[in-house]
Order: C-alpha cells, then structure tokens, then sequence
C-alpha cells in the first residue's frame, strides 16, 4: 500500500481560531487577513470581509466555512502606521468668520446653486416684505428684475430699523445684514412679529452673502438710511439723509443685490414667470396686499404685471378650477383658535379625476405636506363619511370611503398662520407642529358640517362623484388582478415590448420610452446594453386626465408603463426603492405627433405619480432635427440656430448635404447613440415640478375636456409661433 501522505498541521493561530468556531455555537464577527501577492505581505495588507468564494474550485465535504475572521498584529501595526500619519488635532479644526460658512456650503441654505437656488434668492427677500404685510404694517411690494441681472425688492412696512444694536455695538441694519441668527423673528415679547414666515434670522444675511453686492436702502422716521456690501461685508459705513416736505413720511424697505457669479453654477438669468407664479401665490394668500412685479431692459418696462385678489383663497380656488366643470360654488372658511389662524377653501369638479391639495404656512409653500394637510385629510374623510351616513347614503354596514375617494376631483387650499411654527429646515418644506393638525380637523369638521348641512344639494352631489370614484377603484382593482394573473400564466410581470437592461441596479439604470416599434428597434441596436432599456409604445397613450382609474388600468400601453417602470398603484405613497430605473426618459420625434405623445406621457406621470417630477426621474431625450454632411465630416444639428452655425463655418463656395429627421426610425442605430443616446454627448432636459398649482392648470387646460379654454388658449398664444416654422 502507498504511503498516505499528510499535509502539514495549520499555524498555530488558526489551529486556535478553528478550536473556537467548532466549540462555539455563534462566531464572532473578527477578519482573517487574505495572503497577498506582493512580497512584502505585511507593507501591503488586504483584507477579505464576509465568506471566501473560489470560482471553479471542488467543494470538500465536512469543511467547516470560516465565516469569521481575525487581524494579525501585522496588520494592525500597518493601520496603527496610518492612522499616526493622518494627524487630527486643533490645527485641522477650521473657524470660518461671520458668513463664509454661508459661502462655503450655499446649498444648505438655498437649496441648490442651480436655478432654484438663485430665485430662492428672490423668494427670501421678498418672504420677508409679505411678512411686514401679515403683521399688518405694509400693503404694497414692488419687484424689479433689472437689466444688469439685479433683482430690487421695496415695500412700504416700518423699515430695518437703524439705531445702534445694545449687543452688537453696530447698526440694527448691519446686524441683520452681516449676522445669522439676527433678526425680530424670534417670538415672545421682543418679536417684532407675531406671525411670520422667516423664523431662524438667516434669510437676508444669506442673500448677502451671495451677492456680488448688495444695497439696502431704509426710509424710516422721516429720513432715509443707505448703505453698500459686498459678499457679506459692508463697503460703507450707515449714511443719513432728512427727507424733504412731502417724502418726510415715507416708510419701507427696498433690498437691491446682484448675485455672486462665483457661487452659482448657472448663468445669471432671473425668469420672469418662475417670479411671477410665486408673487400670485402671496398675493392669494394676503388679500389686503398689491404685488408688483417689472422686467426691465435699459430704461424702459418690457413687462408688468400687478396682483391683487381681494378674494383671497376663494380666488385662488376659482383659478386653479378655471377649466374645470365645478360641482359647486367654492366653500371657504376661517378660524381663529389660540392664536393660530386656520384658512381653508375647496371645490370638487365634475371633470377631473385627481386631487389638488395646496398647503401654506405663514405664506410659505410647504410642498412636503406637514401635520396641516394631515389634519386636513383625516378630518376631510371622517367628515364626508359621517354625512354620507348620516343622509343614508351609505348604510352602516357598507364600506366606507377612503381618503382618496373622497378627495378625487377636489381642489383644495389650505393656509395657516402660526406664531411659532416648526419647519424642516431653512427651506422650509414640511410643517411639524403637532397642535396645528388638532385645530385642523376641528375646523373643518365644524365648519364643514355646517357648510353641507344646510346645502343638500350639494353633499349629494360630493357623495355621488365619490361614491363613483369607489366604483371606479373597485373596477381598477379587478383590472389589477387581472393584470397580475396575466403576468403569473406568461411567468413574467414585465411587458413583452421591453428590451430590458443587464443591470439591476436602479440608479445606475435607465430605460427610454421609444415612438413606434421604427424608432424601438433602432434604439434596441443602438443602446448599451449594460444599462439602457427600451420601451417602444404602440401609437398615442391614453389621455388619463379625462378618464377615470378603470379605463386607466385597461389600457394596454399604460399597463406596460405601469409593470415596465415599477411605478406601483395610484393613489399610494411612492416608493423610489420600487422604480426598476431612477432615469425615465422620454424620446419622440421631433413633430407635432411627438409632441402630443411627449404631453400624453407627462400627464400621466403627473397625474399617476407626481413624485416622479420630485425626484428628479423624469427627462426627455433631444434628438438633432438635421445632419449636415460635408465631404466625410457630419454635423448634428439641434435647432435652426445650430444649423445656421455650422453652415456659416463652410466657405462661400462649399459643398455640403443637409438632412431633416422626421424621425427616429430614420436614424442608423449608431447615429441615435452618437446623439441622442450616449451619456458623453447626448443632450436631456430634466424635468421638475417648481410650482404645483401653475402645473395643475396648464395640465387641466391642454389635456381637459374643456374644448372653449384651449381654443382660448390656442388663439391667445398663436402670436408667438412663426409660420414660417410649421411642420405642415
């Protein structure tokens, strides 16, 4: 017999490690340090973390998987050596002066230093004059977007006070200018305010530290008060001047800065209508206040616009259901308890299939909902519920109506005033204190009650859209499950069009909704394949704004978009976890029937899944409207301007081709990934949701079924279009 050869015994520290995994019931979680290739094992250590997997290699029976692993002392000596080079002591602790904190992590203070940080800008300043207004002191605000890329900002309250501050030795101006956490917005006995929307004493002290400069300009007990600064330090020191005769009683403040270019990383452009949306808002939300706001270009009013609603929410109501058929005249009401002021106004319509719910504390957008939408909510379905009940309606037995039944077709306003509000963060998105939901409900079951008692007419007709919208959900349901039994027998949940991606990783992925199974195919042999999926749709969605949740889940192409996207069921919370892409872009041709896909698309994601627009998911894909072939060199061209670009390179007497897509399927698979598909070169426009109630109604017009306001809107918007243009 052959001798049998033995191996030689392990070391004897893994001879100790394995005695203490066999004999211990639990292992404890240590690291073995993994052999490395390099001579020096103990210079360059590499540690392996979690059970080692040898590809290709014969599993050996009764082995015990080492699952646990200890560092030699080696290897801790090496780390010991690292953690002795990287020195922490006092001399790495940094302390920034004054507002350089501000310059250095703007973001967190502004939100961004894109577009929506730069009109955050505006907002701070101008929150700031509404809140002169709430305290009763102004009744006019005037915005000016000049032509040098500076925004002023007057009103006609008490002014920044200008004595000398007992604390800080300076000026009152200067303090508020130069100082966080300085200004009347406190609460208590000392507040100049007893309601507001700034609260942390940051907002004007932030601006100025992002400007380039800054002029602040105060009239106040009969004089006027100037003063210069730049990049959060003054330039001048406070000057006076005594107003004369009539002027002697002016009072206010007016804030003039120019943005830093430093800072923000886009150019320096103030939209007109971004403001302009924002300003309607404040202006519905302050009745007794007149907004003003003026673009000029030299010396001259290129535009002008002045809001006032003495209506108030009332008003605002009414406009945002401007499109719509309204069941009802729009119920409103008011209540004042502890100090804290409750103002709600909402109408159901009869042609309108979702909610619209707006929320505003002390005149601030809260677009993340807070504890007064929640109240407004709960209190809302109990309410509708016990009348339905009530009025036999619903019978005691039945079903009762969810939130979302209740609120389908209702667009709804809710304001509240609250002396010592809780926000998240200096942005100021979502409201937190808890006694304002309490008020809440109270008020609008009180009222509301009320309200419907003594209008019949009306609580039937909110019962009947409501008791159709459950209808509706219980035949979206059966749909449902009758798409998931489909996808169980073909033993996929994904729609056979889809060309998925290889990888499942949702952030990484994207997927690109294709016109037409011409443009599918080349997008499919064009795109890579690693992270890119393609959805090609079966000619025009449906158009969801004008039906109701049972058609919605019946159609084939919005099942698709549903089961390909992982978008999940309308109505419930969003779930980014969920999406099987973080990227969704929508790519169609570039002509009329493009556009009227593209709109259909974002109607649906608005109306299904508005999160989508939040969470930045949403893009669309700009494909080149010519190429332009000279020789063997090709030019994209994206619009007229880039064609008249290129063409003015070539000399007067050259040669050259130029090519108008009508389509994608017109394009070779590698042209469509050189310009519309590459990550490198591409072009996308990533879509975004700034103002809820602005989106609501430009979707109700285009896509409602209102024909007289979009022929309005046609007619009122064909001044812009050159004929000359026309894709006829």
């Amino acid at each position: 017999m052959a001798p049998l050869l033995r191996p030689p015994p392990p070391p004897p520290h893994l001879r100790g490690l394995l005695r203490r995994l066999l004999s211990t019931a639990a292992a404890p979680s240590l690291m073995l340090p993994v052999r490395s290739p390099c001579p020096a094992a103990a210079a360059c250590p590499r540690f392996l973390f979690g059970p080692r997997v040898v590809v290709g290699a014969t599993p050996r029976p009764n082995v015990v998987p080492v699952r646990a692993f200890m560092a030699t002392t080696a290897a801790s000596e090496a780390m010991q050596g690292k953690r002795v080079d990287g020195e922490y002591t006092a001399a790495n602790v940094q302390v920034l002066e004054a507002l350089d904190g501000v310059r250095t992590r703007p973001g967190m203070y502004i939100g961004s230093t894109g577009p929506r940080g730069l009109h955050h800008l505006v907002y701070e300043i101008l929150d700031n004059a509404v809140d002169e207004a709430q305290a009763g002191y102004a009744t006019k605000i005037n915005v000016i977007l000049h032509d040098d890329n500076s925004v002023s900002v007057t009103d006609n309250g008490r002014g920044i006070p200008t004595d000398i501050h007992p604390q800080t030795k300076k000026s009152c101006v200067e303090t508020v200018l130069t100082l966080m956490h300085a200004g009347g917005k406190f609460g208590g006995s000392k507040s100049g305010y007893s309601v507001s929307g700034g609260l942390h004493g940051v907002g004007l002290s932030v601006v100025n530290a992002l400007s380039e400069a800054l002029e602040v300009t105060v009239w106040r007990d009969g004089k006027e008060h100037r003063q210069d600064y730049s990049r959060g330090k003054p330039l001048t020191s406070l000057s006076t001047v005594t107003l004369p005769g009539e002027s002697s009683s002016r009072q206010g403040t007016r804030i003039r800065f120019w943005p830093d270019k430093d800072i923000f990383t886009t150019t320096i452009n103030f939209d007109f209508n971004t403001i302009s949306s924002r300003i309607r808002e404040l202006a519905f939300l302050n009745p007794e206040l007149t907004i003003t706001l003026t673009k000029e270009e030299g010396n001259t009013e290129v535009q002008h616009n002045e809001y006032c609603y003495a209506g108030g929410l009332v008003e605002y109501v009414k406009w945002l259901n401007t499109d719509k058929k309204p069941l009802h005249d729009p119920i409103a009401f008011r209540k004042e308890i502890d100090g804290i002021t409750v103002d709600v106004s909402l109408q159901w319509c009869s042609d309108s299939y979702s909610d619209t719910m707006l929320g505003y504390a002390n005149s601030i957008r809260t677009i993340d909902g807070g504890t007064h939408i929640d109240g407004l909510k709960a209190s809302l379905t109990r309410t509708i519920n016990n009348l339905a009940k009530k009025s036999k309606t619903l019978k005691e037995k039945d079903i009762s109506l969810s939130g979302e039944h209740v609120r389908e077709g209702m667009t709804c306003v809710i304001s509240v005033k609250v002396p010592d509000p809780e926000f998240e963060g200096q942005t100021k998105t979502r409201l937190g204190n808890p006694e304002v939901r309490r008020l809440v409900e109270q008020s609008v079951q009180e009222n509301l009650t009320e309200y419907l008692e003594l209008h019949p007419d009306v609580l039937d007709s909110i019962l009947s859209k409501a008791l159709n919208a459950l209808k509706a959900a219980l035949a979206a349901k059966r749909a449902r499950e009758l798409v998931r039994t489909k996808s169980v027998l073909k033993s996929s949940s994904l729609p056979g069009k889809l060309a998925d991606c290889a990888s499942t990783n949702p952030e990484e992925s994207e997927i690109f909704i294709v016109e037409g199974d011409s443009a599918g195919g080349s997008a499919k042999q064009g795109r890579d394949r690693r992270f890119q999926a393609i959805l090609p749709l079966r000619g025009k969605i449906l158009n969801i704004e004008r039906r109701d949740e049972a058609a919605l889940y019946k159609n084939e192409e919005i099942q698709n978009l549903i089961l390909g996207l992982g978008l999940g069921v309308k109505g419930e919370d969003f779930k980014k976890e969920a999406l099987r892409y973080h990227k969704i872009v929508i790519l169609t041709d570039a002509d009329v029937d493009g556009a009227h896909i593209r709109t259909l698309l974002l109607t649906f994601f608005f109306r299904y899944q508005r999160a989508l627009f939040d969470e930045g998911c949403i893009y669309v894909g700009v494909p080149p409207l010519y190429k332009v072939e000279r020789g063997k060199q090709a030019h994209y061209c994206y619009d007229d301007s880039d064609l008249k670009e290129v063409v003015n390179t070539f000399p007067p007497n050259a040669s050259y081709h130029i090519q108008r897509f009508k389509g994608l399927g017109e394009m070779m698979p590698a042209q469509l990934w050189e310009t519309t598909m590459d990550p490198e070169r591409r072009l996308l426009k990533q879509l975004r949701v700034e103002d809820a109630a602005e989106a609501n109604v430009v979707f109700s017009s285009l896509m409602g079924t209102r024909v007289d306001y979009r022929k309005e809107l046609i007619q009122n918007a064909s001044s812009m279009i050159n004929m000359d243009q026309l894709d006829i």
